[in-house]
């Protein structure tokens, strides 16, 4: 049973340019002197180095963490030493340099231990987190974290799972060429993604205008255990994006600012299933990819590409040519210019294309607006994009996004179309990172107030607990002032103890008291007379005769009466 297909509003038809590169077989680019590492080559949070200048890495080894819950890690496509963790040009529209780990290769290309993935056995948690960890992310342009991408959600179940072939953009050819030599190897990551997402109906998409990639999916196809609708769709520019594709093969349309898991289906592009496939059937990390060299070159064709290889080395590989006007990364519709050669490929590179003045001659001069609506009428996303370009020329930033302005997915058919030659996709982008600076620094702003608020808090808590513990002091000090007033007062009304007895002014009492006291000194005699004195040497029998002598006259003076006494006497 043929599947009914359905279409989307607008599009266009621009020239292909196809059969130029897809003719040749793929080609293995070398390995470069040295590899440059871009920290952020997905959408999210830029990944963390985990390395350092000076340290020796193998090939697929991770150089830097995924950082955050929408990140991706980043792995040495070959074996080197890290020379550099710094800024370097990368292809960004900004044409800004970014931070990169740079490696020089040391030519042995060296793997680490790596291993296939039991996915059957793993948890859906576990098995998203390792492709997370690999380093896994979207190779249709968007570069969306694959392992967050393959979370069906709350739900566990994703009915149907699209696999996206269109690759509608002119003279890109990787995703052709992949179907064709590695259909079988893309259905096997397919196979996992349907294992992760709780699939049960299976689409590849694929435009009409590419047969033997078609024949070579329906044949790869018809092998699995499980079904796999090939689909072919008809050849309208841009039929490869995501909505898109899944208007032509469902007729469902992703409501404005919700995930197409929303309405029960996910889209993943063929590059993306064939990265899945390598990393749990053979545990490698996303280190490389096909990449498109094309358009003013003498020898267009396909690479397997290291990633951080730089782009000049594969401009060098297709035959360079004099008259290069500048190079795009990406087609003629969507691809950013590439600011300096020596930026390296990401996982983001699916073609350069060399331009020159004879294939991409220079624009006229813009003109004013003439209300024509030729762009709404192209626009895929149903848009109103003369009104999108008033507003952001205009900064009236609030406007244009009521006008659904981040709904755009700058396919370039309004620029395309119009008549005045108004690059109005620059002018979507240029509002669209003017919002994206505004929230920002509002988050920055909302962020500083509720640290101060914070501050503000802790700082009235401590003074509250201090004011506490000063409080329960002076109680304390309080309580035990009254205490000592009270014992104070208890011995105010003790009795006064009895004096003691006072000594005897009568000379007779004192000779009394001083004979009882001898009296009872001579009875403790005997008690203090020395003991093993039996047997003492002569010398020590002296000392002890004299020291008695001694005591004896001592004693005798203290019988007779002081010379006071006899005065008194």
């Amino acid at each position: 049973m043929t599947r009914e297909l359905h279409t989307f509003k607008g599009g266009v038809h621009p020239p292909e340019h196809k059969a130029e590169s897809s003719g040749r077989p793929i080609h293995a680019a070398p390995l470069p002197r040295k590899l440059v590492f871009p920290l952020r080559q997905h959408i999210g949070n830029a990944a963390k180095p985990i390395v350092e200048v000076g340290d020796h890495v193998k090939k697929g080894q991770m150089i830097a963490a995924a950082e955050g819950a929408i990140s991706a890690a980043v792995h040495a496509s070959s074996s080197g030493t890290v020379t550099a963790i710094e800024p370097q040009p990368v292809p960004h529209v900004s044409g800004l340099p970014d931070l990169c780990i740079m490696i020089e290769t040391d030519g042995r290309d060296e793997w680490i231990d790596h291993a296939p993935l039991d996915y059957r056995t793993m948890a859906p948690a576990e098995l998203r987190g390792k492709l997370r960890d690999m380093g896994l992310a979207g190779l249709g342009g968007a570069v969306f974290p694959t392992g967050v991408k393959l979370d069906p959600g709350a739900t566990q179940h994703c009915p149907t799972l699209i696999i996206n072939g269109g690759e509608c953009e002119p003279w890109i050819t990787c995703d052709d060429v992949l179907m064709r030599h590695r259909a079988d190897e893309i259905l096997q990551g397919v196979a996992v993604m349907r294992h992760l997402m709780g699939s049960t109906e299976i689409l590849v998409g694929i435009e009409d205008n590419k047969p033997e990639a078609i024949a070579a999916m329906r044949a790869a196809a018809a092998a699995l255990d499980f079904p796999v609708e090939v689909v072919a769709v008809p050849t309208l520019y841009p039929s490869g994006g995501a909505k898109q594709m899944t208007e032509i093969l469902t007729g469902k349309q992703v409501p404005s600012g919700k995930r197409s898991t929303d309405i029960g289906l996910q889209v993943f592009n063929v590059g993306t299933a064939y990265a899945v496939a390598r990393a749990v059937h053979h545990g490698e990390p996303l280190i490389s990819r096909l990449v498109t060299v094309t358009g003013h070159v003498l020898r267009p064709q396909n690479f397997e590409v290291l990633i951080g290889t730089p782009m000049q080395t594969l401009i060098s590989l297709a035959g360079e040519r004099d008259g290069t006007t500048g190079v795009l990364m990406g087609g003629p519709m969507m691809g950013m210019p590439v600011p300096d050669l020596e930026a390296p490929v990401v996982k983001a590179t699916n073609c350069l294309l060399v331009q020159s003045r004879e294939l991409f001659p220079p624009l006229p001069k813009a003109l004013p607006c003439i209300r024509c609506t030729r762009c709404a009428d192209a626009c895929p996303a149903e848009l109103q994009p003369q009104e999108l370009f008033r507003f952001a020329k205009a900064g009236d930033f609030g406007r244009a996004q009521e006008y659904h302005l981040f709904d755009c997915i700058e396919c370039g058919c309004c620029s395309y179309v119009c008549p005045s030659h108004i690059p109005l996709v620059d002018f979507y982008r240029y509002a669209k990172s003017e919002i994206w600076a505004h929230e920002k620094d509002k988050r920055a702003a909302d962020l500083a107030r509720e640290r101060h608020e914070f501050r503000q808090f802790r700082q009235d808590r401590e003074k509250k607990e201090k004011a506490e513990k000063l409080a329960a002091k002076a109680q304390a000090a309080r309580a035990q002032a009254a205490q000592d007033q009270v014992r104070r007062a208890e011995l105010a009304t003790e009795p006064a103890p009895a004096p003691a007895a006072a000594a005897p002014a009568d000379p007779d009492a004192k000779k009394a008291l001083i004979a009882a006291a001898l009296a009872r000194a001579q009875a403790k005699k005997p008690d203090a007379a020395p003991k093993n004195v039996d047997d003492l040497p002569p010398a020590q029998r002296r000392q002890i005769d004299e020291i008695e002598t001694r005591r004896a006259k001592i004693r005798e003076l203290a019988r007779q009466p002081l010379e006071s006494e006899e005065k008194n006497t």
